[in-house]
């Protein structure tokens, strides 16, 4: 029986941060029942497609999940183990922002089986929490911690740095002050300028938004010297883990294991008995609400992936890990090796430059390879 990750999109929040260009949406009224109903609908759908499968991790992402009512979350859980057997160590993720509101919720979702939480903290700084429009002050975040190590078995928090005035001295005191907080998981993003936001619109009028590319790059490197330094080396360019506690349903996107996307704007890729898809349901809540009552769906995409698309994915995810990708795994999933696809004097090239290496059956970006992934990956695809 195939293993199936599950994402659900919840995509509503509080107020749009500027530097997110994530599908989320602000809305005066939510419609409660109306949601958990299309969530069975739309999961209904997939167990139809894909009914021999065991569902291995669950992740409710968003927007802001914990705006949701823990009954939601309830109903959707429900609703998998209905059609789909459940993996005995199953990882159930709930993202969650720091605001007394939604921190009283905790136990709820607990209840409801959630036994993962993200917080999304940010920044231990009242000035940049405000900085990054973010709802929430550093009192709040700090009790959302402890709310979650009291609820929950596993929890992670983001920060983001690189942030406009802040300086790789600075980026330590607060990195440092985050590790005292965590219980095996931190997720540390450099802050990046995405079309449509605000932060891109304040940029293009020649606003400073970002630390200078040399800070950016100091604070990467000094990120990961910590970070090893504390045993929670990066397993992937932005997440940092004590072994074993890494977050399992994102590893399914960097392996190109199967994952379905239920909500609005959701991604999915999986195998079926005929072909490789990708899908991509409706991005705006009222579109795909109507969708899924309509035809028991809001898919706006279903694609077959070609082999050589496929490839170009796996290649651009497993590069991400600090683990790379496995040739006896790349066997398995495409029936080829994984040295026939790759371009040889290229990545002998860069091999010999320290970016990439190839031992213990693994072809990884090395540490540096990761920072310039995106320049690694260009090169080996022109």
């Amino acid at each position: 029986m195939k293993n199936l990750a599950i994402y659900i999109h919840w995509p509503f929040c509080q107020s749009k941060c500027p530097y997110c260009d994530f599908n989320s949406h602000v809305a005066a009224r939510i419609d409660h029942e109306a949601w958990r109903e299309a969530y069975k609908k739309e999961l209904a759908h997939y167990a139809a497609l894909l009914p021999a499968r065991r569902v291995t991790s669950i992740f409710f992402g968003g927007g802001t999940p914990s705006l949701m009512e823990p009954e939601t979350a309830t109903t959707a859980l429900n609703e998998i183990a209905r059609h789909w057997p459940i993996a005995n160590d199953v990882e159930i993720t709930l993202e969650a922002n720091p605001t007394s509101v939604e921190a009283e919720k905790f136990a709820g979702f607990r209840a409801a089986g959630v036994n993962r939480l993200s917080l999304g903290v940010q920044s231990l700084r009242d000035e940049a929490l405000q900085f990054l429009g973010r709802a929430h002050d550093t009192g709040q975040a700090r009790r959302a911690i402890d709310l979650a190590e009291k609820y929950f078995p596993r929890f992670s928090f983001d920060l983001i740095y690189a942030r406009r005035d802040q300086t790789p001295e600075l980026w330590e005191q607060e990195l440092r002050e985050a590790l005292a907080l965590t219980n095996g998981h931190l997720s540390a993003y450099q802050l990046t300028i995405e079309p449509n936001t605000a932060f891109h619109t304040l940029a293009g009028r020649g606003e400073n938004v970002t630390a200078s590319a040399e800070h950016s790059a100091l604070m990467y490197e000094q990120t990961q010297t910590i970070m090893v330094e504390a045993g929670m080396p990066a397993y992937e360019i932005s997440n940092h883990a004590r072994p074993g506690d890494e977050g399992r349903h994102n590893l399914t996107y960097w392996r190109y294991d199967d994952y379905i996307g239920i909500g609005p704007g959701a991604h999915g890729r999986f195998v079926t008995d005929t072909a490789r898809y990708a899908t991509e349901t409706h991005r705006a809540p009222e579109v795909w609400l109507r969708h899924v009552r309509e035809q028991g769906h809001g898919l706006k995409i279903s694609t077959p992936i070609d082999d050589e698309t496929a490839k170009r994915e796996a290649l651009m995810m497993g590069l991400r890990l600090a683990e790379g990708l496995s040739h006896a795994q790349w066997q398995a999933k495409f029936g080829t090796s994984l040295m026939d696809f790759l371009p040889v004097e290229k990545c002998a090239h860069l091999e010999a430059e320290g970016y990439l290496t190839a031992t213990g059956g693994h072809f990884r970006a090395t540490a540096a390879g990761r920072q310039r992934l995106n320049a690694v990956l260009g090169y080996l695809a022109g």
